[in-house]
């Protein structure tokens, strides 16, 4: 198997590249942030821009974008939540409309600032496979008008095939607000923003030691007033104690050879919206720049006991059941090649939004789990943390994901046996069969396992 930075489509395509240097010696700074993803990125910018004299310090063990940020599908949501209707359920009716407003603005703000990083702001399709499907679709309409969100809109079976032409669908639902967009150039964008601001950026420099006010890495060390761990689902290699609100999965995605003509007017996609379907674990898909299919599954793994490592950046399983799943939507576009595969980690939490909190005297300042919606949710979350280690005023630092904590997974063993579990449980619903007791439980608590 090739190594992720060649079998990621982003991170293979990766243009005018150069890392930044390794820390070597002693730095003194007012902020260090320990990793170069999204979260770690716009935390620095915008503690920048909060306090444009202040040192600001940047650490990433890789380079800049290596993990979740630049191995996701690139497809943007405006909810905060993982959905509107669990928003409700975890935070209230006010507090899930106040969280769709962010999200909103979040997205216009970001496409703004994204205007040469491939931004589509095309909307998202939900795809109904079954009439089950459809009446979910409904419901999404009905919370959306509860929440006095526009633009929801139910497709019958013509319209969502004059969208997307596939056998399996028989319907779906048009959510607005978000987009499709090239990840690693986000990453780009940010590094070059946050650099022209003065941002001090360290790669291929890895963390072996988190103390109040000083970071130790493998050839040198930082001191600092505050410390932002922006390491999602690699947080429990500094963090161990923060591992029982979260667990780290992986998901796999496919990237094919660019469409030819005649197979871009097969599957019509004028739109070029991001898709997915409803089942349970279900796929994600989009169009690239270049007219290649970018081919996902929420079907997540856990590799116990809570590995996150390079060992698991391939899984051939999830590659064929990714190719078999693409012919069933697919079938009248032939044999299609997928040259790019790879996988990715996640931190999923319970309630399947992020968390945030400090530690060591308040200052180490953390925030991760964002369950597979990353890329919009990542920015809200680097105000967030850049407004609490500077220790300045934000209406964000008042919503309950900042100040209430995830219901707590289990630890080992009973944590894989809970996933196993679970995660057999979904697959018997996406197979036909109604719910079962452990799931009606999960589903009465708010309670999630699928990213």
């Amino acid at each position: 198997m090739l190594p992720v930075e060649q079998s990621c489509y982003w991170l293979a395509t990766r243009q005018n590249y150069t890392p930044a240097a390794s820390l070597s010696g002693q730095v003194d700074a007012d902020y260090v942030i320990v990793g170069g993803g999204f979260t770690g990125l716009w935390t620095a910018l915008f503690l920048k821009q909060l306090e444009p004299q202040a040192h600001v310090v940047v650490v990433e063990s890789s380079v800049s974008g290596y993990g979740a940020s630049g191995r996701n599908a690139g497809i943007i949501s405006s909810s905060i939540d993982h959905s509107h209707a669990l928003a409700i359920t975890h935070f209230g009716k006010p507090e899930a409309e106040r969280l769709a407003k962010i999200g909103l603005q979040n997205i216009s703000e970001l496409e703004n600032f994204a205007d040469n990083c491939d931004f589509e702001r095309t909307g998202q399709l939900q795809v109904a496979l079954k009439p089950a499907h459809l009446d979910y679709c409904h419901h999404n309409v009905e919370v959306a008008e509860q929440l006095n969100i526009a633009g929801y809109r139910v497709l019958g079976q013509d319209e969502m095939q004059a969208e997307v032409n596939s056998p399996l669908y028989i319907g779906g639902l048009f959510v607005p607000g978000g987009g499709v967009l090239n990840p690693i150039k986000l990453v780009d964008k940010i590094v070059s923003s946050m650099s022209s601001l003065g941002v001090q950026l360290y790669e291929k420099t890895r963390v072996l030691k988190i103390e109040d006010g000083r970071i130790t890495c493998e050839n040198g060390s930082i001191n600092a007033r505050k410390i932002v761990m922006a390491t999602d689902a690699y947080t429990h290699h500094l963090l161990p104690q923060l591992l029982w609100r979260f667990i780290p999965l992986y998901d796999y995605i496919l990237v094919s050879d660019p469409l030819s003509a005649e197979q871009k007017d097969a599957i019509r996609w004028h739109h070029r919206q991001g898709l997915v379907d409803l089942r349970t674990f279900f796929n994600y898909y989009r169009l690239t720049s270049d007219d290649r299919i970018l081919w996902g599954t929420s079907e997540a793994v856990y590799y116990p006991p809570n590995k996150v490592d390079a060992s698991c950046d391939h899984s051939e399983h999830h590659y064929t059941t990714l190719r078999e799943s693409f012919k069933k939507h697919f079938p009248h576009l032939g044999n299609v090649d997928f040259p790019y595969g790879w996988g990715g980690p996640i931190a999923s939490t319970t309630r399947l939004t992020p968390f945030f909190g400090k530690l060591m005297n308040d200052n180490v300042i953390y925030g991760l789990g964002y369950t597979g919606h990353g890329i919009g949710t990542t920015r809200v979350a680097g105000k967030i943390l850049a407004h609490m280690a500077a220790s300045k005023d934000s209406d964000l630092l008042s919503l309950k994901m900042v100040t209430d904590k995830p219901f707590p997974y289990p630890p080992e063993p009973i944590r894989g046996m809970s996933v196993n579990a679970v995660t057999h449980s979904l697959q018997k619903v996406d197979a036909g069969e109604n719910p079962n007791i452990l799931l009606k439980m999960l589903d009465m608590m708010g309670i999630g396992f699928s990213s």
